[in-house]
């Protein structure tokens, strides 16, 4: 596939909201069970029979539906970058992000998945399997709340100035760190709410958080389709040293410290 159009990309929307519901329920059906098989990955974070399930199922669909676009996924190898650098379109795939969430019950995880053109964000899909609701944006068009046969809700992020008494603050329910919490604490009492995996993008591009800091490198398939959902509805995801967007398909697929906020007004 040479060019994949935003116009084609909206296109695909029932598409993709349907090939994630079907990995949601395979998650569903293992998250109501009483045993929750978790083994523990080479890098020490826990990996379930869900997250295998549905990344199975979500790369078996795109494979199938867009048989020349190639997938990074967070459960399958990587291919060296000399290899992916010369890919133009990639889909980056979370099958179970906040598998922590997962184990522990909270409902609070999410299935991630965003397409790449050329190291920049074309669209982005957040599907959240115990609510089978799913979020998504495409460059230029939009951060909308999919809605079954009716118009999609749009998403858009409040207007808040950094150094107001009380704002919104989003933390990790399960991965705060010494770093992340300092930079909290340089706030105006902030008002810190818990969110898991990439919800914490949604709560901002929905108005219902301010700011969300994060000093650890996390990886490019735990941001990906937040960030566009979130800068399509008027926020941002930038690097903390320089103020500028994050990027995709590095050579190194951590991603810098970010800080991930709604409309910011001028200082």
């Amino acid at each position: 596939m040479k060019y994949f159009d935003t116009h084609q990309v909206l296109e695909t929307v029932e598409e993709i909201y349907s090939l994630l519901d079907r990995a949601g329920q395979a998650i569903r059906d293992l998250y109501h069970q009483t045993d929750i098989d978790t083994m523990i990955k080479s890098d020490k974070s826990p990996v379930t029979a869900a997250d295998l399930l549905s990344n199975k199922i979500i790369i078996h669909g795109l494979n199938t539906s867009f048989p020349d676009i190639p997938i990074i996924s967070e459960e399958i190898e990587t291919p060296a970058y000399e290899q992916r650098k010369t890919w133009e379109y990639i889909w980056i795939l979370d099958p179970l992000d906040g598998t922590k969430g997962f184990i522990n019950k909270t409902g609070e995880f999410t299935i991630n998945l965003a397409l790449i053109q050329a190291g920049k964000l074309l669209a982005g899909f957040i599907y959240v399997p115990v609510q089978q609701q799913m979020y998504f944006a495409v460059r230029g068009f939009g951060a909308y709340e999919y809605q079954p046969e009716k118009e999609h809700r749009r998403l858009q992020a409040r207007t808040f100035n950094k150094n107001d008494d009380g704002i919104r603050v989003l933390a990790s329910r399960h991965h705060n760190n010494a770093l992340t919490q300092a930079h909290i604490n340089t706030l105006n009492h902030p008002e810190v709410m818990e969110r898991g995996a990439a919800l914490k993008f949604v709560s901002i591009a929905d108005g219902q958080a301010d700011y969300y800091p994060k000093m650890a490198h996390i990886m490019e398939w735990d941001t990906a389709p937040g960030q566009i959902i979130l800068e399509e509805a008027g926020g941002s995801v930038v690097q903390f040293d320089n103020g500028q967007p994050l990027m995709y398909n590095k050579p190194d697929l951590y991603n810098p410290y970010f800080i991930a906020s709604g409309k910011s007004e001028p200082q």
